[in-house]
């Protein structure tokens, strides 16, 4: 079975996954820390975790199986997601991969770095529609390549 995790805390593409799940007809757990507003739609579920600040990437990490999509700009939750066998995704349409993950794990760090001490002092871009076009075509194609592969 294909299950669809979002990272939801600040996910921008909610709306985006919402549209394409339900065309494949794909549950979509919604995991945050507060609540928020989701379609009322049975395969759409809102699960409200507390704790601190990983408690959201623990609960999706120990829920995820191997042909499951997770959604989320962080590359942390992403590592440890494909760890566990999943696909992973963020907002922009970039698909982690075990090739890719510690590439971007690194740029990370080094940004981090890099703000901390000054050098930069702003964030990424705002996202875009081409973002969105770019996230749309890739989580169809990630779709699409697990539903292959079950």
């Amino acid at each position: 079975m294909l299950d669809i995790y979002v990272d939801a805390d600040g996910c921008p593409v909610k709306p985006e996954v919402y549209r394409v799940a339900a065309r494949y007809r794909l549950k979509v757990t919604v995991v945050a820390n507060a609540w928020m507003w989701t379609p009322p739609d049975d395969s759409i579920e809102l699960v409200l975790v507390d704790g601190g600040l990983d408690s959201v990437d623990d609960w999706i990490v120990e829920h995820v199986a191997g042909n499951d999509i997770v959604v989320s700009g962080d590359i942390p939750l992403a590592s440890r997601c494909l760890k566990a066998g999943a696909k992973v995704l963020d907002p922009r349409g970039r698909v982690f991969t075990e090739d890719s993950i510690a590439e971007a794990l690194a740029s990370r760090d080094l940004l981090a770095h890099l703000r901390e001490i000054g050098t930069i002092t702003g964030g990424p871009a705002p996202l875009g529609k081409q973002d969105r076009s770019r996230f749309l075509q890739r989580f169809d194609e990630v779709i699409q390549a697990v539903r292959r592969r079950t």
